[in-house]
Order: C-alpha cells, then structure tokens, then sequence
C-alpha cells in the first residue's frame, strides 16, 4: 500500500530530506538506465555512456553489499522513515521484485549497448 500524503505530513525534517535524496539517486538511475538503453537500441554510444553505465554499476554494488536490498533503506528507517522507496510507487509484492527485475533490465541493456555500440557516434 502506498503512503498518504498524512503520512508524508508526519515525517521529520531529516526524514523527508533523506527520501528526497533517495528519490533524486533513483531518478539518476532511472535516467542511466533509459539513456544506456537508447545507445543500445541505436547502435550508437554516447559520450555519457560510460558515466551511465558506472552510476548503474555503483548502485549494484550497493545491491549487493546490502544483499539485494537497498543499503539506504535501514539509513531511510533510522531517520523516521519507515515505508521502503519502491512501495512508495508499488504495491509491496511488486516493490520486492523491482531490485531483481531492474538489475536484470540493467544488465541486459548494458550488454546491448555495449555489443551494439559504434564508437565515435
């Protein structure tokens, strides 16, 4: 169930700063992953490929030094924030698949690009 906007009320100052900035790292993401997979649909590989491809390979590996869960998530709850950030958007069967379907949409869209890419284009 996603939060009301009484809940987001009740958070602390630090609380909602810390989601902002859990959302605004999850936006960066979601842009990485969109612009990776325009270069491999295209064939063409741009000059912020490799940046894209590193914020994906940072937030893995933040993956997988948190065990699949977001290492941010335990930060998010000490502040007062206690709803995960994919249940904000997701109901909470769909918000545990996320991390294992966006890893592999990650994985498979950087195989793309990078088995596609022309360089220089």
């Amino acid at each position: 169930m996603t939060p009301t906007a009484g809940q987001l009320r009740s958070l602390s100052g630090a609380a909602k700063a810390f989601r902002a900035f859990h959302i605004g790292i999850a936006l960066v993401d979601i842009v990485a992953l969109i612009y990776i997979w325009a270069c491999g649909v295209s064939g063409r590989r741009g000059r912020l490929l490799p940046a894209a491809i590193g914020a994906l390979v940072v937030e893995g590996a933040a993956l997988i030094v948190g065990r699949g869960n977001c290492p941010l998530g335990p930060l998010q709850a000490r502040v007062g924030d206690p709803t995960p950030l994919f249940e904000l958007v997701l109901p909470k069967r769909a918000a545990k698949a996320a991390v294992p379907v966006l890893s592999a949409i990650s994985i498979a869209g950087i195989a793309l690009a990078v088995a596609r890419g022309r360089v220089g284009e």
